[in-house]
């Protein structure tokens, strides 16, 4: 009998970090937050990819690189489900999904054209009002935002 094995042939990494079970709508913010973009190093995104757990996934590999957790805690906003996995030599040193802080400071626009973020130099800041629906509220303004519909800076 004839086995046929279908999978994804991604070099493994020596060392860096491997973000995993991003919602594929996440997957570009989620490159945007971590400033991949401007990067020299090794980079791998893999965008509406089988999962049982999503039905589709997004999934992001940089090597070399281990980003600090108030960096990869921004990537809740968006993408809760988010798991990440820091490697070393070629083996999972850890595993722990994104947490989303309490309180998250120049990471979301803020919507209200009047809120004094938009019209004046200064960060936004917002605080999470509901963790399992991933809902923000402006602290200058009280404009709350969806996470998934937040734009972020």
């Amino acid at each position: 009998m004839n086995e046929v094995k279908k999978e994804l042939a991604v070099a493994a990494l020596e060392n860096g970090t491997v973000i995993d079970h991003l919602p594929c709508s996440a997957v570009y913010k989620a490159v945007r937050i971590l400033g991949i973009e401007d990067m020299h190093n090794s980079v791998t995104i893999g965008n509406n990819l089988a999962s049982g757990r999503l039905g589709r996934k997004g999934i992001i590999k940089v090597a070399d690189v281990e980003f600090d957790d108030t960096v990869l805690n921004r990537i809740a906003v968006f993408a809760p489900t988010a798991v990440v996995n820091t490697i070393r030599n070629y083996r999972v040193a850890s595993k722990k999904p994104v947490s989303l802080p309490d309180v998250l400071v120049g990471v979301v626009h803020c919507s209200n054209p009047k809120c004094i973020t938009n019209n004046e130099p200064m960060k936004t800041s917002f605080e999470v009002i509901d963790r399992d629906n991933v809902t923000l509220r402006c602290r200058y303004c009280n404009r709350t935002v969806s996470g998934p519909d937040a734009e972020i800076l």
